[in-house]
């Protein structure tokens, strides 16, 4: 089946929820949504700019360490490259079509780094600005809202180079980059998310490995946490120099995190576990410190590269927080360590008793409910938007080209029914952003 066709089937998205204060109220996606889903629905999409744009080598693109990554042989699946991906910088028109069509009303997109200072620093590339400026262009005309996220992992090479998010001055350089979004495009978009899961980047990219820049390095790994942490909180001041009124947040993903036994050294685990992935990128903008118990305790300012005020460049006061649910981890005490000093923790990602998806992720929709309590005691009470939730299949075309998308369906059934049953009618959720 060919890739429109597939989009065209409606099937090619997954789904997610909002718990909304009244600013957040917005229309109804359709006259056909159930009676059940409150006033704020919609339904939309969520991409990386790397996943879908391609045109990797045109009109200034730079480098990024995702490109770099990719042709590293070994690295990817059968070596694919986002080269040309979706092909969506040259077919957005086509895209957008096929968002009206499917009556979404929201969009959820990166905007490349390389694609706006192809080395990371210096003047603007201004057709990198103006491929923004179509494609936001021609979603408002299409009646859905453009939600920019202004980092999705793309970071330009140049300044892996000078040693990366483990790096001081990288946060700078993503100040300054902001800067330049916001000039030229900050008002076209009311609502921005500075940073798209930015434990996953810093600790799959620096820690594990296995996503670029595929570093394994613990200790530099735990510095670019603290680096992300002063970039998100300098962005948020840019952006607001920029244009005071637009929403400002954060898309970060969480899970419930599962001690592996009873015992209470397994129950401790799970809460630093909570600590450093649910938590560690929202207790700096928020109280302009880090959770207790994570870190070495007497180590701590050294490992992170802390300097005073810095307590005052992480605080912003967001204005949302987005949430990305997918699976659970089970967690334990690891007295050995794990590379972290004072973390001592083992965790597995999605496992657990349930059905799984064809990654092996653990779907468990009770569990998406239930991270939504945990987030909202924890951010205050802030607008919680679900920015991606989804199940990974890899159901394909019939013979006919049509996809029977059973699995996904029924995944989106029992999200939705997780938080609409008759003993959680205080549960303010309407379903708003898929993960593609």
């Amino acid at each position: 089946m060919k890739r429109r066709e597939f989009l065209q089937s409606g099937l090619a998205l997954t789904g997610g929820l909002l718990t909304a204060a009244p600013r957040h109220a917005l229309a109804a996606s359709t006259a056909e949504a159930p009676a059940e889903f409150p006033a704020g629905f919609l339904w939309g999409s969520a991409t990386a700019a790397y996943q879908v744009e391609g045109a990797a080598r045109e009109d200034g693109r730079g480098e990024s360490v995702w490109d770099r990554f990719s042709h590293t042989p070994g690295k990817t699946k059968n070596g694919d490259t986002g080269d040309v991906a979706c092909d969506t910088y040259h077919r957005y028109r086509e895209d957008v079509a096929l968002m009206k069509k499917m009556n979404m009303k929201t969009c959820r997109f990166s905007i490349a780094w390389p694609r706006i200072q192809p080395v990371g620093t210096g003047a603007v590339n201004m057709k990198g600005v103006d491929y923004y400026k179509r494609f936001i262009d021609e979603l408002h005309q299409a009646g859905i809202r453009p939600f920019p996220t202004l980092y999705h992992w793309d970071l330009p090479q140049p300044l892996e180079d000078a040693g990366g998010w483990p790096n001081r001055d990288t946060a700078g350089r993503f100040e300054d980059y902001v800067d330049l979004v916001m000039q030229h495009l900050g008002d076209r978009a009311g609502q921005w998310a500075i940073f798209n899961e930015p434990k996953t980047f810093t600790g799959v990219g620096y820690w594990a490995g296995r996503h670029a820049p595929g570093k394994t390095d613990p200790l530099n790994f735990v510095k670019a946490t603290h680096t992300v942490n002063l970039a998100q909180g300098m962005a948020f001041r840019v952006i607001k120099s920029h244009q005071p009124n637009a929403q400002v947040g954060g898309a970060f993903d969480v899970s419930m995190m599962m001690p592996a036994t009873e015992s209470e050294a397994d129950r401790a685990a799970a809460e630093r576990w909570t600590k450093f992935q649910n938590l560690w990128f929202l207790y700096p903008p928020l109280r302009g410190h880090y959770p207790e118990g994570v870190l070495q305790a007497d180590r701590q300012n050294e490992l992170l590269g802390f300097k005073d005020g810095d307590e005052k460049i992480m605080r912003a006061p967001l204005d949302f927080v987005g949430l990305n649910y997918y699976s659970r981890f089970t967690v334990s005490d690891a007295p050995e360590g794990n590379g972290v000093p004072g973390l001592n923790t083992k965790a597995l990602w999605a496992d657990g008793p349930h059905e799984k998806t064809d990654l092996g992720w653990d779907i468990w929709p009770e569990g998406f409910y239930e991270i939504l309590k945990v987030m909202t005691k924890e951010t205050g009470g802030l607008p919680i938007e679900i920015t991606e939730s989804g199940c990974a299949y890899n159901t394909g075309p019939d013979d006919q080209g049509r996809v029977h998308d059973k699995k996904r369906i029924a995944y989106l059934d029992a999200i939705c029914a997780s938080c609409r049953a008759p003993s959680r009618t205080a549960c303010r959720c309407a379903p708003i952003t898929a993960g593609a």
